[in-house]
């Protein structure tokens, strides 16, 4: 028998819910992934640095092991968006774990440059894959009212894997010759943490509905209005309207008319952000090394520094809410922008950590806030696509950015290099402004 409320929109459903037990474990499931993510990103700053004196390396060679991981980011993010459009959330993002958690763990076994340049490669295939895929996932299913707090939330667990990392730099990486072997090697995690994603998690609704399987999505819309304690329906799905399968998504549909003006923002946003943060935080390390600071005491900075992210996360989850994405957005860019000129200036071990966690906190609250209103721009069809392809544009900065860390410090040093930053969030905070606002509207 067919009842009214299965005629209701799946996303309508959705965005009725509580949230529940189930929402958690979609949440913290999801976040786990992100924050293994996170170790492998953060912990390549301090192999960087490591290798940089054991296999004295210029500091063109070591840009290019950040670098050849982020092209690989580029590809994957791109590639990434449209599998998980055509194929699903859930397969993906466990495949997507799969492949980097493999090729990090093969990075400790490497001998040489060229063979450590290859795998950071195929290790950003996955990541780059991951990171839109997870957040495209996570807003599917998240009540239109909270969607921007729960994405801000999702983001903050990259503050968790960059501290998990930074400790492993900090205790790990200096004990011995082979400690960024071992850094690499537990960043073989995410290879086993793939098969619980795979099967432990469920298959986004919103997705399922827009390629016209409307029973498998009813589903497990019931199973989390069950567990929001609500009445289940009787489990048969017969009469449940199909919609007609979406087409498959093509990336000249961001640039339709109706969305052209959101993807150029976003686009120019990711560039931006990606440039400064990855060009300041990849080199953070090895720049003060440079000045004069050993590699213990350089990490141990790192690491106090980098605990600044979870209060940055924390209140832009707060505001996301209250001001909206654009709002929240522009100001925690333009915050990082303040913070980028005065860590850029700072002298003396205080000014360096005050200056460093204002940089992080406001850098990560940027953050949150982006990967929120960006599933949020498309309509399901597109979603992935559009998010992924945001990251690929913005990985094309994070490849240029070590690349210009070095002409950049041989020029005018760590103060220019950081207005150079400073200007990249300028021009990120005015396309902010051009977003549209999405805050407590259900996903189309």
């Amino acid at each position: 028998m067919t009842t009214t409320t299965d005629t209701i929109r799946v996303s309508e459903r959705l965005d009725a819910l509580p949230f529940t037990r189930r929402h958690g474990r979609i949440l913290g499931g999801s976040g786990l992934g992100w924050a293994l993510d996170a170790m492998d990103v953060g912990l390549i700053s301090f192999v960087i640095a490591a290798l940089s004196v054991q296999w004295q390396l210029a500091p063109t060679q070591a840009s290019w092991i950040a670098s050849a991981g982020f092209a690989g980011m580029a590809i994957g993010a791109s590639v990434g968006g449209l599998l998980a459009d055509r194929f699903g959330r859930r397969h993906v993002f466990a495949l997507t774990l799969l492949v980097y958690g493999v090729a990090t763990g093969a990075s400790a076994l490497v001998g040489g440059l060229a063979a450590l340049l290859v795998l950071r490669f195929v290790v950003g295939l996955g990541l780059g894959a991951e990171l839109p895929v997870a957040s495209t996932y996570v807003s599917e299913f998240a009540p239109a009212r909270m969607r921007g707090r729960l994405i801000v939330f999702l983001e903050a667990f990259w503050a968790v894997g960059w501290t998990a990392a930074a400790l492993i730099g900090y205790l790990v990486v200096p004990s011995s010759a082979d400690g960024w072997r071992w850094a690499f090697a537990l960043g073989a995690i995410p290879a086993v943490y793939a098969l619980i994603v795979r099967w432990g998690l469920p298959e986004s609704p919103r997705w399922l509905a827009s390629r016209g399987r409307n029973s498998e999505a009813i589903v497990i819309v019931r199973d989390l209005e069950a567990a929001a304690g609500r009445i289940a329906l009787e489990a048969s799905t017969e009469g449940v309207p199909a919609s007609a399968p979406a087409p498959r998504p093509r990336v000249r549909a961001l640039w339709s008319p109706a969305l052209r003006a959101r993807t150029a923002a976003l686009w120019v946003l990711w560039f931006c952000v990606n440039f400064s943060y990855y060009g300041a935080f990849i080199w953070i390390p090895t720049i003060l090394v440079a000045q004069g600071y050993d590699l213990v005491r350089s990490f141990g900075f790192t690491l106090v520094i980098t605990l600044a992210q979870l209060p940055g996360y924390a209140v832009a989850a707060w505001l996301i809410e209250v001001w909206g994405r654009r709002a929240t957005l522009a100001a925690f860019l333009a915050g990082s922008a303040v913070a980028a000129v005065l860590f850029g200036t700072a002298t003396g071990e205080v000014a360096v950590i005050a200056a460093g966690m204002a940089l992080s906190f406001f850098n990560l609250g940027a953050w949150g806030a982006l990967y929120a209103a960006t599933p949020e721009t498309y309509p399901t069809p597109l979603r992935a696509t559009g998010s992924g392809w945001a990251a690929g544009v913005g990985r094309i900065a994070s490849i240029l950015a070590p690349l210009a860390v070095p002409p950049l410090l041989g020029v005018g040093g760590a103060p220019l290099l950081f207005v150079v930053f400073a200007a990249f969030f300028a021009v990120a905070v005015v396309a902010a402004l051009f977003l549209r606002e999405q805050r407590g509207r259900a996903l189309a």
